[in-house]
C-alpha cells in the first residue's frame, strides 16, 4: 500500500466524512455562519452600555465561556462519537486551578491558563486511556465515573472550599496588569479565546486528522483495514477537548469569581451535550449555536417557573422529533440547501 492510499481510501470507504459541498452550515457556510455569531456577539457590549443594562454583559460572557466548552465536546462527540458524561470534569479543573494558584498568590492568567491546559490534558490523556478500552454505553457509564471521582476528589479538599467552594479575592492579571478586572475586558478576552478555538479546531477537523477521526465515527474496523489505529487519534481528540475545556474553566472562575465542585458535576456534563446536540452535532457552529440558545432559554423560561427546566425538557423534546440536525440543521433546510 502507498503512502498516499490511505487518504485515498478514506474518501471512498467514507463518503461522508468530507464537508458537503453547498451545505449552509458546512466549510464555507460554516465560517460564514461563525463569523455572524461572533460579531453579533462583538456588539453586545456597546448596546448594553446604551440600553444601560450591564447585566447583559455578564450574561454574554457566561455564554461565550460555555460555548467554548460546548466547542470542546463537540469534538470527541461529534467528530469523534465518542459520549462522554464526564466532560464537565476538565472545566471545573481549569477553574479550581485558577482558584488554587491565586489563593497561593499566583495571579497570572497565562501560568493559571498553562497549568489549568496541562493538568486537564494529563486527567483527559489518563482517563481516556482507560474509557477508550470499552465502547458504547460502557464508555458513557465509565466517564461518569471519572467526572465524579473528580468532582468528590474536589469536595474532600477542606482546604480550598470543599462542598462550599472558593471565592477568588480577585480577577486574574495579565503581567500584572488587571486587563480582565473588567466586565467589558473579560467578555471580550473570552470572545477572543472562542474565536480561536473554533479556528483551531475547525482547521483540525478540515486537515488529515479530522477525516481520519470522522472516519472512525463511521467504521472503525474499516479505518484498522487501510492501516489506521482508531484509538491513537481518539486519544489525540480527547486529550484535545479536555484541555480547551480546561481552558473554559479559567475563563469561568474569572466570570463568576468563584468556584465550586458543582462545576464537575454529572448534571453539567449532560448540559453540555444538550448544548451539542441542541445546535447540531459535528458542525462546531452549531456547538455554539446551542450554548446560546440553552442558556437563553434557561434565563427566559427562569421567569416564568422555578421548575423551568420541565419547560426546556418538552422543548428539547419537540427538537429531537420534529428538527433532524439540531439548530445547524435546521437553518439548512430552512435555506433549502441540506442534501440527504
Amino acid at each position: 500500500m502507498s503512502a498516499g492510499t490511505p487518504e485515498v481510501a478514506i474518501s471512498g470507504a467514507v463518503p461522508d466524512v468530507a464537508p458537503r459541498r453547498g451545505g449552509m452550515l458546512t466549510g464555507r457556510g460554516s465560517a460564514l455562519a461563525a463569523a455572524l455569531i461572533f460579531a453579533a456577539l462583538a456588539v453586545l457590549p456597546p448596546v448594553a452600555l446604551l440600553i444601560d443594562d450591564p447585566f447583559l454583559v455578564v450574561t454574554a460572557t457566561r455564554i461565550v465561556v460555555f460555548a467554548i466548552a460546548a466547542l470542546s465536546l463537540d469534538l470527541v462527540l461529534g467528530y469523534g462519537a465518542m459520549v462522554s458524561f464526564g466532560h464537565a470534569a476538565f472545566v471545573g479543573l481549569g477553574a479550581y486551578a485558577v482558584a488554587i494558584l491565586s489563593s497561593h498568590g499566583v495571579d497570572d492568567v497565562l501560568l493559571q491558563a498553562l497549568a489549568a491546559i496541562c493538568v486537564c490534558a494529563l486527567f483527559a490523556l489518563v482517563t481516556g486511556a482507560i474509557s477508550l478500552r470499552t465502547k458504547g454505553v460502557y464508555f458513557i457509564m465509565i466517564t461518569l465515573a471519572f467526572g465524579q471521582m473528580a468532582y468528590f476528589f474536589m469536595v474532600s479538599l477542606s482546604a480550598y472550599g470543599g462542598d462550599d467552594g472558593l471565592t477568588l479575592s480577585a480577577r486574574s492579571t495579565l503581567i500584572g496588569l488587571p486587563v480582565l478586572a473588567g466586565d467589558i475586558s473579560l467578555f471580550y478576552a473570552s470572545l477572543a479565546v472562542l474565536v480561536l478555538a473554533f479556528l483551531g479546531l475547525r482547521a483540525l477537523t478540515l486537515s488529515r486528522f479530522g477525516r481520519v477521526l470522522r472516519g472512525t465515527r463511521e467504521n472503525p474496523i474499516r479505518m484498522q483495514a487501510i492501516g489506521f489505529q482508531p484509538f491513537a487519534f481518539q486519544l489525540t481528540a480527547y486529550v484535545i477537548a479536555g484541555a480547551l475545556a480546561g481552558l473554559a474553566g479559567v475563563l469561568l472562575a474569572n466570570q463568576a469569581e468563584f468556584v465550586s465542585p458543582a462545576y464537575m458535576t454529572w448534571q453539567r456534563s449532560g448540559e453540555l451535550i444538550v448544548m451539542v446536540v441542541l445546535g447540531g452535532m459535528g458542525t462546531l457552529v452549531g456547538a455554539i449555536g446551542g450554548a446560546i440558545a440553552f442558556l437563553l432559554l434557561e434565563d427566559w423560561l427562569a421567569q416564568f417557573s422555578e421548575h423551568w427546566k420541565l419547560g426546556l425538557g418538552v422543548l428539547l423534546v419537540l427538537l429531537v422529533l420534529f428538527t433532524r440536525g439540531g439548530i445547524a440543521g435546521g437553518v439548512e433546510r430552512l435555506f433549502g440547501r441540506a442534501r440527504p
